[in-house]
């Protein structure tokens, strides 16, 4: 009876451990931008790159926004905060909402799985895949840099291509018609609130999520060498971009995945 109470106990003990969620990890601390570095771009057209850790024009800074400590991004110039960590299988959630000033547009990006230099893709930023944070299509897929995927898309009426569930998943390659791949829906709130970003990745797949709703999915993730030839790419480092818009984030955090869950994919 006792090595039946004894086998027992560890049963359940197991069921509870393994079907404990995994803590989050902020990945912004609420105080500064430690674990993170930046890369700053031109300031002006046709000028050579600020470079790595120099930020002369404050684009990246935490600062105080009703009451809370915020990561605010200017986007005066384009540029990159990118984590100093890389991260494979994981859960990404990010809060955000767009500031007053607005230099270009009300642009920026969620850069994932980035490797390499900086500067491979448009001059400034890691080769990675993008969620598009641009105001009006978040949850775009781009290809930045060197990277490739697949994704389930149909071209409409105005010869673009668009993420569609259930289509035949068709190559996102860079340089080529296809290297951006719209979402299906537009599911942002208003500019001045903040929205909620979900990322999941798990092997070669991700998924876009943005307040709640599911808008894009990518699959077979990769390197792309050139003329068809790619390598695998299911982990690299976090980038935000400074691109025309004023941004603030109050929230960064990630935790562990070994899938996506099942209703995301559906």
């Amino acid at each position: 009876m006792k090595k039946l109470v004894f086998f027992l106990s560890l049963a359940i003990s197991a069921i509870l451990f393994n079907s404990c969620e995994k803590p989050w990890q902020q990945l912004f601390n609420g105080e500064n931008l430690d674990g993170w570095e930046t890369y700053v771009g031109p300031t002006e057209e046709g000028g050579d790159p600020v470079g790595l850790n120099k930020d002369p024009l404050n684009l990246f800074s935490v600062v105080d926004l009703d009451g809370e400590k915020v990561i605010r991004i200017s986007g005066e110039i384009n540029a990159s905060l990118a984590t100093l960590e890389e991260f494979e299988n994981y859960h990404l959630q990010v809060e955000f909402k767009w500031g007053d000033k607005v230099f270009k547009t009300r642009n920026s990006g969620l850069l994932y799985h980035s490797y390499g230099d900086f500067g491979v893709g448009l001059g400034v930023w890691m080769s990675s895949h993008e969620l598009q944070l641009w105001s009006g299509n978040i949850g775009d897929s781009y290809r930045m840099g060197k990277s490739y995927c697949e994704i389930p898309m149909k071209k409409n009426s105005e010869g673009k291509y668009g993420y569609a569930k259930g289509a035949d998943k068709i190559p996102s390659i860079p340089d080529t018609e296809t290297r951006v791949v719209a979402k299906d829906a537009d599911y942002e709130n208003p500019v001045g609130e903040w929205n909620t970003v979900e990322l999941y990745c798990a092997g070669t797949t991700s998924a876009h999520v943005v307040n709640g709703k599911v808008n894009m999915i990518n699959y077979n993730s990769g390197k792309y060498l050139g003329e068809g030839n790619t390598e695998p790419l299911s982990k690299g480092k976090i980038q935000f971009q400074s691109e025309g818009g004023e941004l603030y984030i109050r929230t960064v955090k990630i935790k562990p995945i070994k899938e996506i869950p099942a209703e995301i994919l559906q």
